[in-house]
């Protein structure tokens, strides 16, 4: 069954962001801005990709969305980036509305429409376990009576960290999150064009079932100074410095290095 991921790389779409610009243009401003683009390559080379190329099971298609806008020495640093990982298919897009260009971004990324596949979205400054997509084909399996009756069916992995990496080390806590978007994915029905992008992510429960396995970690949700969702204010966790084991558990299930 394929597995496909989404990563919207710093993507000028018209809508879908919580911080809000008058024009297209002044999106595109923000977004590339000098300060913001090294934070978001520094997160993506240290905290996204990482956990990636460490799959147990490496067969899995990650389609990164740019926009057609971005400028050359960007887009040249992000195909460097991801020259050892095959899995990685870079997309450009000219600005759309959100969740239509996602949408139909992952219906061209399936090889064969009329075969089910998994898909999961990736944010640039978040982590899954290593294990990930080993686990996402394993619940299929497990559950597969009750997929073959849906045509789609949510599986989220809902134990998981929200962390801050500073310069004195890693802080995080550890935290039931039902329906974050790292390490969330989506089981689609064999000829069905409905995608994960369809639906806020935590409101999957409503239009679809959903398998929830709360058994390990799964995910490192990070802070840092351009979460979208988080510049309205919302209020950060108690996090705690990780100590040595803590590190050593961010390495093996993350392959977050500090």
């Amino acid at each position: 069954m394929q597995v496909i991921g989404l990563c919207r790389f710093s993507y000028p779409a018209v809508g879908g962001f919580q911080v809000e610009h008058d024009s297209i243009e002044e999106r595109i401003a923000y977004l590339y801005a000098e300060e913001r683009m090294e934070e978001r390559f520094h997160l993506m080379e240290t905290v996204a990709l990482p956990c990636l190329r460490e799959q147990t099971d490496p067969d899995f298609t990650l389609v990164t969305l740019v926009g057609d806008s971005l400028p050359d020495r960007y887009r040249n640093r992000l195909e460097a980036l991801v020259v050892d990982m095959p899995q990685v298919q870079i997309v450009a897009a000219a600005p759309g509305r959100h969740r239509d260009v996602m949408k139909q971004v992952l219906n061209n990324a399936r090889r064969n429409p009329d075969a089910p596949c998994l898909q999961f979205r990736h944010d640039d400054d978040d982590a899954v376990s290593v294990d990930f997509v080993e686990r996402l084909r394993q619940t299929v399996r497990d559950c597969s009576g009750l997929i073959a009756n849906h045509q789609t069916v949510a599986i989220d992995f809902c134990q998981g960290y929200v962390a801050r990496l500073e310069d004195n080390g890693i802080h995080a806590a550890l935290g039931h999150h039902p329906y974050f978007v790292a390490a969330l994915g989506m089981y689609v029905a064999p000829g069905c064009r409905q995608t994960i992008m369809n639906f806020a992510h935590h409101r999957l429960a409503r239009f679809m079932p959903t398998i929830t396995l709360p058994d390990a970690p799964m995910f490192v949700r990070t802070l840092n100074g351009h979460n979208d969702s988080r510049q309205k204010g919302a209020k950060e966790p108690d996090l705690q410095r990780l100590d040595a084991a803590g590190l050593a558990e961010f390495d093996a299930r993350f392959a977050i290095r500090r």
